[in-house]
């Protein structure tokens, strides 16, 4: 099943600069100002990277006055996490069923010239 709302999550999540973002925002609520202080770039960069996270459903904002507050919300980074765990569910039995598939098969001599 394609879902293309983790698909825009992951490709958010792809970023050196909005995971930082996503970071300071699991800390706690902040503006846009404030994300875009630590960072080396303009406000308005700053603005397209917190765009493609709000796109992502990882972060929400809120606009009072001329100050924008952003927040993190925690459901897409939940359903993210829940896919790699899932991945790794499956990719852990596989492993499980190789290591038994191995430890059933006797092991062959290895000829000298083959070493």
């Amino acid at each position: 099943m394609l879902n293309y709302q983790l698909d825009k999550t992951f490709v958010a999540l792809a970023d050196p600069t909005r995971r930082a973002m996503v970071e300071r925002l699991v800390q706690g609520p902040a503006t846009v100002s404030e994300l875009a202080k630590p960072l080396p770039m303009s406000l308005p960069a700053a603005m397209l990277h917190l765009k493609v996270l709000e796109e992502g459903g990882l972060v929400t904002s809120e606009k009072v006055g001329r100050v924008r507050t952003c927040r993190i919300d925690p459901k897409m980074l939940s359903q993210a996490e829940q896919w790699v765990a899932e991945r790794r569910q499956m990719w852990e039995r596989s492993f499980d069923r190789l290591e038994a598939y191995l430890d059933q098969t006797p092991e062959k001599p290895v000829k000298e010239d083959q070493a």
